[in-house]
């Protein structure tokens, strides 16, 4: 996996999917932050999603949440949101609320 360099406009931080781990994540300075999810069928719960203390309030845990919302999107896939930020996110951004699960 690749990260951009620190000094990259939070815009245009590369969030990776990584399939394996079942997250999206990005590294800023130094420190990890991922949007966790589980696949049941046809439904992305999306379980965690974490920061680091030190790096709240710079907008990391909202471009997780676009990634892992834009990936259920161009999947066909529903969304649970599971942990109380993605229950946050979804209800302020009405234009995700097509995606959630019945």
């Amino acid at each position: 996996m690749s990260y951009l360099p620190p000094d990259v406009p939070s815009s245009e931080r590369l969030i990776i999917h990584n399939r394996e781990a079942c997250c999206f994540e990005t590294e800023v300075d130094g420190l990890r932050c991922v949007a966790d999810y589980r696949l049941e069928g046809a439904v992305m719960a999306l379980t965690h999603t974490g920061v680091p203390r030190a790096l709240e309030g710079r907008g990391i845990a909202a471009q997780l949440m676009t990634a892992a919302l834009d990936h259920a999107r161009t999947q066909g896939l529903k969304v649970r949101p599971v942990c109380s930020y993605a229950v946050v996110y979804m209800r302020r951004h009405p234009e995700t609320q097509d995606l959630l699960a019945d």
